[in-house]
């Protein structure tokens, strides 16, 4: 689910990209925010980070006694990114193992969809492995899949989202 959130976040910049000329300063900030919001990923509560959509304020600067840096308050919104269970979703294909198959979905790619949660489907091993069902329907790289997401957890060293889905129930699986 896409999710439109308010921030605020402690911009700091060193001494020396520091300009009296108030734009320049302001232009000096937002490059900073837009960079380390870049470098962030994720978190566990908004999930993964996909760009600043507007910067509402920045606060006065506080000098930081250690660094010599500016500290700068920044209000911004974002959107973000978050697979929710219960969710229904498309992803595609880009690896197939004997035990399920990986998808990308968004910005997300680890998302597992097991073979025990793919009703009727077997695996063709070979050179191009594949999933496929008695109703013809073939599960391969680069096909695009309607799932449910089962669960889904946040890993915290990796700042990225692992995700178990499945395509049992009506309407999920291969659309394309």
């Amino acid at each position: 689910m896409y999710v439109k959130s308010k921030m605020t976040w402690n911009v700091v910049l060193p001494a020396e990209n520091l300009d009296i000329k108030g734009l320049m300063l302001q232009k000096a900030i937002i490059t900073r925010l837009m960079s380390e919001f870049a470098a962030k990923k994720a978190s566990k509560d908004l999930g993964y980070f996909l760009t600043v959509t507007t910067v509402g304020s920045i606060g006065e600067g506080k000098v930081r006694q250690e660094s010599g840096g500016v500290l700068f308050p920044v209000d911004f919104s974002c959107l973000t990114f978050k697979m929710l269970v219960g969710e229904v979703l498309e992803g595609v294909v880009y690896t197939i193992i004997n035990k399920g198959v990986f998808l990308r979905c968004g910005p997300a790619r680890n998302v597992f969809l097991s073979h025990t949660m793919m009703k009727d489907y077997r695996f063709v091993p070979g050179e191009n492995p594949y999933f496929t069902s008695p109703k013809s329907s073939k599960i391969e790289k680069g096909v695009a899949v309607r799932f449910v997401v089962l669960g889904q957890k946040f890993v915290e060293a990796e700042k990225d989202f692992q995700a178990l889905v499945s395509i049992n129930g009506d309407y999920l699986g291969p659309i394309s």
